[in-house]
């Protein structure tokens, strides 16, 4: 009898495998090893596993499919469609006659550079800096943007909108098509007032002149007294618009960053410098508006002014003039630019009755002086007028007589820009209106009519003409055109140890139709040649290169 659910039959295995023929079996054959069924506990480990293995992969293919499947899939589209921009071309910058002062040339890159002509003109013109690249090349600044001058003054004008091109590529890098997302929209090209011509006339004398002497630069401003367009704006010494905005040679950046003489410094539009004589001609229109005087009112210039001193009666405080000029009436006091008479007329001698501080500044601000013109460039300078209440408050000392003379001849803490030197010597000429300067052409007018008698700018035009004809300014009477105008020496330094010398006027005189300053700022003491040697220079390279000015 066997029991129930026992197999009776013995497995070959248990017959054969005996302690005597153990040795005879090879274990590492497998041999002589006997089968085990496996135990429950492993059976439902391994399922377990089994299942816990199919969870993960299920969960991860949910994530992929349901839970991040549009991120991916927007992800996968962005791998496979690769951006790139279409760069804005600028647009161009041209002269009054359509010269090209600014055209574009496209570089290696595709991103197409600035070229800036020669010839005077980079202080207008300014610079720009390109679009930059990161380690990997990818562009992390993608505009071209104007740093200085009408590059950054006009920068919404010609600075465009950039593009986007969509490539798409396969797995192996690929280009399978391109398709323009957003169009580049070109900026629009710029007119200025600016006349190449006079820019190379003027640029050229001041610079010549600056080496020559030397002075420390210079300045020159040729605009129309009855629309303020500036048809030439320069300044001395240079910068290479091309160099700043390649960023190349770093050598001549590095000579421009130490040069005491401030190549970067606008001296047109942000200069400052202490006026001098040229302010005579306000001073004489608001002293006949005020009635301070008459044309015909006659002062003796024998060489000085003495005005007792109060803190030392045995030495009174001497007012000299340049050289002793005898009696001079207005217009003769305009051009021979005597000191004394105008000492006078700004604050009184003797008998005389003069403005006073009050007034003086009161007609240097309504000439424009000592405020922004409004010219479109960056970083115009206000310039400074001096009184009793700044006086007192930065010297803590009281407002002297001698304080109002020297402010009467654009002297003592006076200081004022050359394109304000325009405004104001344009408003002389055209019968008082001060017009805003603009370099833009055919910009809509701007400006105002001040308060000034024009019989007395008439009386003041008068004397500026006596100057050119045997007067201070000499040195420009032409055989071209009738010139009048107002020469300035200004001494500056700690000791008087330079000069600034300065010209303004305006031609033709007969019906003005242009003013023109140039400034060069400290020269020696005792140098002769200066501002008007400049602007005859100027005036007649313009009269070959530019013969319509002068008809």
């Amino acid at each position: 009898m066997t029991r129930r659910g026992h197999d009776p039959e013995i497995a070959p295995d248990e017959i054969f495998l005996d302690a005597s023929n153990l040795p005879d079996f090879d274990p590492g054959r497998l041999e002589g090893r006997l089968e085990r069924p496996l135990s429950k506990r492993s059976a439902i480990g391994v399922t377990l596993a089994a299942l816990a293995m199919f969870l993960l992969f299920a969960g991860q293919a949910w994530s992929l499919q349901v839970t991040n499947g549009e991120a991916y899939a927007l992800q996968s589209e962005r791998n496979r469609l690769r951006p790139e921009i279409l760069f804005a071309e600028r647009g161009a910058v041209l002269d009054r006659n359509g010269t090209v002062l600014i055209a574009n040339e496209e570089g290696d890159d595709g991103v197409l550079r600035r070229v800036y002509a020669e010839g005077g003109v980079s202080q207008v013109l300014g610079y720009v800096s390109y679009p930059k690249k990161d380690s990997s090349g990818n562009y992390y600044d993608t505009d071209i943007i104007g740093l200085a001058g009408a590059e950054a003054s006009f920068d919404g004008i010609v600075s465009g909108e950039n593009g986007l091109l969509l490539i798409e590529e396969d797995a192996l890098g690929n280009i399978r098509s391109k398709g323009t997302v957003v169009p580049p929209e070109n900026g629009t090209t710029l007119e200025l007032a600016i006349d190449v011509r006079a820019e190379r006339a003027f640029s050229r004398a001041i610079a010549e002149l600056a080496e020559q002497v030397p002075f420390g630069g210079g300045a020159g401003v040729l605009m129309d007294v009855e629309t303020g367009e500036v048809h030439a704006l320069v300044s001395y010494p240079l910068y290479d618009s091309n160099v700043l905005s390649s960023g190349n040679p770093a050598a001549t950046i590095a000579s421009y960053l130490e040069d005491p003489r401030e190549p970067y410094l606008n001296r047109a539009v942000a200069g400052l410098y202490a006026p001098g004589s040229i302010v005579k001609t306000i001073v004489a229109a608001g002293a006949l508006t005020d009635n301070i005087i008459t044309p015909d009112s006659v002062i003796v210039s024998t060489g000085s002014i003495s005005v007792p001193n109060p803190y030392d009666p045995e030495h009174p405080t001497v007012f000299p003039d340049w050289k002793p000029l005898g009696p001079l009436d207005l217009r003769g006091a305009l051009a021979m630019s005597s000191d004394v008479y105008f000492y006078t007329v700004g604050g009184g001698f003797g008998t005389q009755k003069g403005l006073g501080i009050d007034r003086l500044a009161y007609w240097y601000r309504t000439f424009g002086l000592g405020e922004e013109t409004g010219i479109e460039l960056p970083s115009e300078a206000t310039g400074f007028i001096p009184t009793p209440a700044w006086k007192e408050e930065t010297y803590d000392e009281i407002w002297r007589i001698g304080n109002t003379y020297h402010t009467a001849i654009g002297q003592y803490a006076m200081q004022i820009t050359p394109i304000a030197a325009a405004r104001a010597v344009a408003a002389v000429a055209n019968g008082g209106k001060l017009v805003r300067p603009t370099l833009r052409k055919d910009a809509p007018l701007s400006g105002e009519s001040i308060p000034v008698d024009s019989d007395a700018l008439r009386v003041v035009r008068e004397g500026m003409r006596q100057g050119v004809t045997n007067g201070t300014v000499t040195g420009l009477s032409l055989p071209f055109v009738s010139i009048a105008a107002k020469t300035g020496t200004a001494q500056v330094g700690a000791r008087n140890e330079y000069v600034n010398s300065w010209v303004t006027g305006f031609f033709p005189y007969e019906h003005p139709r242009y003013a023109f300053v140039i400034v060069m700022d400290r020269g020696p003491a005792g140098n002769l040649i200066g501002g008007v040697y400049a602007a005859r220079q100027a005036l007649e390279e313009l009269s070959i290169t530019a013969p319509e000015y002068f008809e």
